[in-house]
């Protein structure tokens, strides 16, 4: 891996040039990205709604929701750095 200034490096990237040779893809991370426990309380009904529509688009659960609830609040909020 080669080292260069972190100026040096935005440049590159914002420059939309291959910035691949300057990170360790061993240790890199995706910051606020790390999956986080949110307890949701919903009716059985909606359960099963929620899990019958994930079946049906070949999903877990879990990513269909985080999908819906990303698509609503992008909806009336600007997407911060996830």
């Amino acid at each position: 891996m080669k080292t260069i200034s972190a100026e040096e490096f935005d440049r590159k990237f914002d420059d939309g040039e291959d910035i691949s040779e300057y990170i360790d893809w061993t240790t890199a991370t995706r910051p606020n990205l790390e999956p986080v426990v949110l307890t949701v309380t919903v009716t059985r009904g909606t359960k099963l709604r929620l899990e019958r529509q994930a079946r049906e688009l070949g999903v877990p659960a879990d990513t269909l929701l985080e999908e819906w609830l990303r698509e609503k609040l992008d909806a009336v909020t600007p997407s911060a750095a996830e």
